[in-house]
């Protein structure tokens, strides 16, 4: 199937997320894939029966190889859509990039992984193992009605090597930072403003424990993650007050503090809780609440079937196959059930997060044929006889 008009299919399908449905689009998927010969599978969970998944395979045995990728993309912000060039449902290609809403996070990825399944299938037996490929709903709202699902339902065999399909410039990532979340308040007394000191200043509280959290953030700087990083923490929204002429008694802000792997986090919600507690906030009271966790993902990228797929990326690329970090998050930590002793996981993808999610989203041609490319000699390399 030509590579081009495949992608483009998938960018003409709709996906935004929320609301998140994906039946249109994991049913194009679903009867592609059905047609071709291969074992498909449509699944979605009871309490979202819209977020439809497909998870389809070719051959049996071992090794598993799972190349897993999301349908779903993030909906077009309403101070978008007048800055595209182009329509973002259309899949125009122009100058050497084909443009469109989910073209590059995660359709390109996608496509990429079904021509390498649809070659497969073209001769199932030459097949030697097992190749497996994951359609992913939800991944754009957290994953847990999509891929978590599936891992926790049974719907995954145990595999030997996964590639998660995101944008790294079609390097070898292996790892990608966790994200705590955490609601900070703070309760003062109201008073007329004409006479604030009979009061107490819930925003000048909190002004105090914003200028700690920005010293925890340099802090943090001092510990380091070979391909993510740093660790961070960053104050990105603050409510409070009501009126100029009143004493604020309620002040509200909500943190990102970014977690390396192997960090703990139960030890970083003990950190930003000691941050707060530290703090003199005079009269004031300060509460931390609303802790919402979501994980990191590393891989050591030692096995033979890593080395094969680094082998393939230096062969087509001629350049330092990595491993890289991928800051953004990915489906990849809900797979980490799905390995077996020794598997490993990677994320692998052309072009790069920052086109994603935003006006003129695209992905360039050259770098996805790559991807294609490098797919299809992995394949060669490790499941075809």
């Amino acid at each position: 199937m030509d590579a081009i008009e495949l992608l483009q299919a998938l960018v003409r399908i709709p996906s935004p997320n929320p609301p998140g449905d994906t039946q249109t689009l994991a049913m194009y998927i679903a009867q592609l894939l059905e047609q071709a010969g291969c074992r498909v599978q449509r699944l979605a969970p009871p309490s979202k029966p819209e977020a439809l998944s497909v998870v389809a395979s070719v051959g049996q045995g071992d090794p598993v190889i799972m190349l897993h990728a999301h349908i779903d993309t993030v909906p077009i912000a309403v101070t978008e859509s007048h800055r595209w060039q182009f329509d973002p449902y259309a899949a125009e290609v122009h100058e050497g990039k084909l443009y469109g809403k989910g073209s590059i996070d995660d359709k390109a990825p996608l496509a990429a992984m079904m021509l390498t399944l649809l070659e497969a299938a073209s001769d199932e037996s030459r097949v030697r193992g097992t190749l497996v490929l994951v359609a992913a709903a939800e991944e754009e709202v957290g994953g847990q009605l999509g891929t978590r699902w599936l891992a926790d339902h049974a719907h995954l065999p145990k595999c030997d090597f996964i590639v998660v399909g995101e944008q790294t410039h079609n390097r070898v990532a292996n790892a990608h930072k966790g994200v705590m979340r955490a609601t900070i308040q703070t309760l003062g007394k109201a008073v007329h403003a004409t006479n604030p000191d009979r009061g107490v200043n819930a925003i000048t509280a909190m002004a105090r424990i914003v200028l700690a959290l920005e010293s925890y953030h340099h802090d943090l700087a001092q510990r380091q993650h070979p391909t993510v990083g740093v660790p961070t923490c960053n104050v990105g929204v603050i409510e409070g007050g009501s009126t100029a002429n009143a004493v604020p008694d309620r002040c509200v802000v909500r943190l990102d503090r970014r977690v390396i792997p192997r960090e703990d986090p139960a030890h970083v919600q003990a950190e930003i809780q000691a941050v707060v507690a530290a703090v003199d906030v005079g009269v004031a009271s300060a509460a931390v609440t609303e802790f919402l966790y979501s994980s990191w993902f590393d891989s050591s990228v030692t096995s033979s079937l890593a080395s094969k797929f680094f082998a393939c990326v230096q062969e087509v690329l001629r350049d330092t196959p990595g491993p890289v970090g991928y800051l953004p998050g990915s489906d990849a930590k809900h797979l980490m059930t799905s390995l077996r002793e020794g598997g490993e996981i990677i994320i692998f993808g052309p072009g790069s997060y920052e086109v994603a999610h935003a006006f003129d989203e695209h992905v360039v041609i050259s770098e996805y044929l790559a991807t294609i490319t490098i797919l299809k000699q992995f394949l060669q390399k490790t499941l075809l006889g």
